[in-house]
Order: C-alpha cells, then sequence, then structure tokens
C-alpha cells in the first residue's frame, strides 16, 4: 500500500490506507463534474463563501486537532503546525471575502460595451506534497471554489490522515457531495484523470521530475497547467547588513520545518571575505544551539526530517558533495536516535563541477558561498536551474530593490526570509515551473476570461479585423 501514517520521529508504522480502486475513482469524478454542473457553478459568491468562511472557522476552532496530524506525519514541530493550520485559514478567509470583488466584471475602454467576465470551468485535479499538507491544499481550494470550480486532489502517500481531514473539514463546512474529493490514487489513475475530458485543468505542487509528467501528459489533452516545483533560494549577504539579525533570519530560513520548504533559503551568499568568515562563524554558532528532539515537546528547535527516502537522499548528497571537493564544516550526518532526524549541516567550497552546486537541499542542510561584490552575488544566485525566491540583505533598501530586480525569480524578500500570506502571489520561473497562487493572479488561473461585446439594436455591420 503506497498511502501510510509512518512516525518520522520514531520511524513506527502507525496506519495504512488502501489505494482507490479504478470504478470508485470514476465514480467520485462523476459525483465532482455533476457537482459543478448542476449546483456550485450556479450558486451565488455568497453561498460558496459560507462554505470557506465555515471550514476556516472549523480550522481555528480545532487547531490542536488539526494540528497534530502533520506533526504525527511529516514530523513538523507543534508550533509549525499550529501557524499552517491558521494561515490556511487565512486564505480560505481571504478568498472568501475577496471573490466578489475579483469576479466583478472588466470594462474594456474605447469599445462599444465591452466586458471581460470571469467564469469557471470545472473540475481541477490538484497533486498536491507532503510538506506543508493544509496550506498547498488552502492555496488550491481557496480561489477555485470560489470562482466556482470544484476540485479533486491527490495528496503525498505520506500524509493520508491529514488529508482526510481536510476532506471532513470540508464535508463538516457544508460542502455539497463532489465539491471537494481526496482520492487515494496512484500515478497511473491520475494519468488516465488527466487524460479524462472532465478534468479540465491540473496544478501540481512537488520535483521537477512529476511536473513534466503532468505538464506533458496535460498538454497532450491542450489543458492548462500551474506549475510550483521547488527551488535553490539564495539568501544574499551584503557588506552593511547588521550580522546578528541577519544571522537570525538564516536560521528561520534555512530549518524552518527542518528546512523541507521550496523557498527556504538554501544558499547562502556572503559578500566580503571578512563578512564572510563572521558570518559562517555565527551561523555555525546557532545551529550548533538548536534543540533536536520530538516535535511535540515545546523545547525542540529541529525536528526529523519526512522519511527515511528523504534522509538517506539528504546524506547522498553530502557525500557526493565531498566527494567533490567540497567541505563539512557542521554536520553531515544521521542522528543516533530512532527516526529520521539529520545533524544540521553546513557545506563549503562548491565550485561549480560540485554535484551540489546545482541541486536543492530538502533539509537541513546549507550551502555557503563568499564572494567579492555584489555583481558576483547576482550571477552565482542566478546561476541554477530554479528560480522561485530569495532574499537579499542590506541597510540600503534601494540598493536592496536594485539588485532584486537581478535576481531570476519569481519572488524577492529584502532583510526577510521567504514567507507567505494569502495576499502576496506565489510562484516561480525557470525550472521552480510557471503560473501563480494565492492573491488574485492566483483566483484566475482556472478561469474562462469571457469577452462579451454589446452593441445596440439595428447597429450597422462593420468588417471586422481578424488574425
Amino acid at each position: 500500500m503506497a498511502y501510510a501514517s509512518i512516525n518520522p520521529s520514531t520511524g513506527e508504522l502507525v496506519q495504512e490506507f488502501a489505494d482507490i480502486g479504478d470504478a470508485d475513482l470514476f465514480g467520485a469524478l462523476d459525483r465532482a463534474h455533476h457537482c459543478y454542473e448542476s449546483d456550485w457553478s450556479r450558486r451565488s459568491v455568497a453561498d460558496r463563501a459560507k462554505v470557506l468562511s465555515a471550514a476556516a472557522a472549523k480550522l481555528r476552532q480545532n487547531i490542536d486537532e488539526y494540528a497534530a496530524y502533520p506533526t504525527l506525519e511529516m514530523g513538523k514541530l507543534t508550533a509549525q503546525s499550529r501557524g499552517e493550520v491558521e494561515l490556511s485559514a487565512k486564505i480560505l478567509d481571504y478568498y472568501a471575502q475577496n471573490a466578489e470583488q475579483f469576479l466583478k466584471p472588466a470594462r474594456i475602454g474605447g469599445a462599444a460595451d465591452a466586458v471581460v467576465q470571469t467564469l469557471p470551468i470545472g473540475t481541477i485535479l490538484g497533486i498536491v506534497p507532503w510538506n506543508f499538507p493544509y496550506y498547498q491544499v488552502a492555496r488550491v481550494i481557496g480561489p477555485q471554489l470560489m470562482v466556482g470550480n470544484v476540485v479533486t486532489i491527490k495528496h503525498a502517500p505520506g500524509v493520508p490522515q491529514t488529508a482526510l481531514a481536510l476532506e471532513k473539514l470540508l464535508e463538516s463546512a457544508g460542502a455539497p457531495p463532489g465539491l471537494y474529493t481526496n482520492i487515494f490514487a496512484s500515478n497511473e489513475q491520475i494519468a488516465r484523470l488527466i487524460d479524462d475530458p472532465r478534468i479540465r485543468g491540473v496544478t501540481v505542487t512537488g520535483s521537477e521530475r512529476a511536473g513534466a509528467a503532468v505538464a506533458e501528459r496535460a498538454g497532450r489533452a491542450l489543458k492548462k497547467t500551474v506549475m510550483e516545483l521547488g527551488g535553490s533560494d539564495p539568501f544574499i549577504v551584503l557588506e552593511d547588513a547588521p550580522l546578528e539579525p541577519t544571522l537570525d533570519s538564516a536560521i528561520l530560513g534555512r530549518l524552518l520545518n527542518a528546512g523541507q520548504s521550496c523557498v527556504a533559503a538554501k544558499r547562502f551568499i556572503v559578500v566580503g571575505k571578512d563578512r564572510g568568515s563572521a558570518f559562517l562563524e555565527g551561523l555555525i554558532g546557532r545551529m550548533k544551539s538548536v534543540k533536536v528532539g520530538d516535535p511535540k515537546d515545546p523545547q525542540t528547535t529541529l525536528g526529523p526530517v519526512s522519511s527515511e527516502r528523504a534522509l538517506l537522499g539528504l546524506l547522498d548528497q553530502v557525500t557526493a558533495a565531498k566527494a567533490g571537493g567540497a567541505r563539512v564544516m557542521l554536520g553531515g550526518n544521521r542522528i543516533d536516535r530512532p527516526g529520521f532526524f539529520m545533524e544540521p549541516t553546513i557545506v563549503t567550497d562548491i565550485d561549480p563541477h560540485n554535484p551540489l552546486y546545482l541541486q536543492e537541499t530538502f533539509g537541513p542542510v546549507a550551502s555557503f558561498y563568499v564572494v567579492e561584490n555584489e555583481d558576483e552575488a547576482v550571477a552565482l544566485a542566478n546561476a541554477t536551474t530554479f528560480g522561485l525566491g530569495g532574499s537579499i540583505y542590506t541597510a540600503d533598501l534601494d540598493r536592496g530593490r536594485r539588485l532584486a530586480n537581478r535576481i531570476d525569480s519569481g519572488m524577492v524578500f529584502i532583510n526577510h526570509p521567504t514567507y507567505s500570506l494569502p495576499e502576496l502571489p506565489f510562484g516561480g520561473v525557470k525550472n521552480s515551473g510557471f503560473g501563480r497562487e494565492l492573491s488574485e493572479l492566483g483566483f484566475a488561473e482556472f478561469t474562462n476570461r469571457k469577452l462579451i461585446n454589446v452593441f445596440p439594436a439595428g447597429t450597422s455591420p462593420r468588417r471586422p479585423v481578424t488574425a
């Protein structure tokens, strides 16, 4: 069975879940399609908002219950699980409160009486990962349900209890059958769903490999996709950045969620040899001071990584980096205790021929570089196939803005680690994917932007200009 809860703090199997059969899978798609055509797309914005607002309220009212699932299944610290639940509730409320404005017809200047309306298109398939199992789904259902689409979600195999909790949440909030469907499906079944004409769009958060496979399949069926495929975000420290608060940001940016975030700070790029030495010393000291342990313990500041596979992958990356000439300044090993724990790790002396130079490290492993000037910092920041986010630290905000425009990414934050709010668009460029989630930009990704152009009765026809 692919879907199973395994406690990463102990390595123990908690519960297994059966994959969905083909008959049940396509029966679920039937219900989703029926819900869209006969119910949800016809409801008023206010009626849709009632469901999302109720779901947001239930998340807050039962925050401890919902937070317990990701802590159990993927090792997230309890405080961070609670934060994720709260952020997910904010996203649902944001779209419930703003959808009416987002859906207002947009008038086109210079045309007789032309407007563009934003209309739903049908059933959207979401393929989402384990690292933020509520937030990643909220980014999909918030906009898509409010625009009038319905959503079917294939969650990651390692968080099935979290996935079921979300489905029950929507049901208890008044969602009609078929509005939100969780499926424990295989990759082969997902491929067949993408081929089905009732699926009108696909959104993926995951690996480059997964994104490429889905985009190819959806492209053959002429279906739109949105892709968020990870990143290797630069954390640029200029000479004038205040040292201590920047180090505090570095620890949060690298170790939040045990470093398992596509927008985590992964490559630390410091300008100036002296500042580089001071920053490295401070980073080592702060990483040494983290408290590794049970994610349910409020004193723990670094929990396990999500799985044995994830841990072994990180260890392999460090081993290959060392073989390629890199130096491990701190950590680099598995911690000798039950579960899937990795030492906080810092790797330096990574040249362009080292495999780590182009890899994403999805865990508590930091790559560290020192450069001579800001031009070298920008060149190194952009020397990656990824382009999701990044951050720049400087006392000169105008300088920070200028440099931000030179970074090849979808997001740049100045003097703060990358973070997320409902009103901020989220997404990247290059191999980090395409399309945007959150904000008004995310609302319009899977819609029919329909032109309606009205002329008075009896208007004399004119020859149209056509392509």
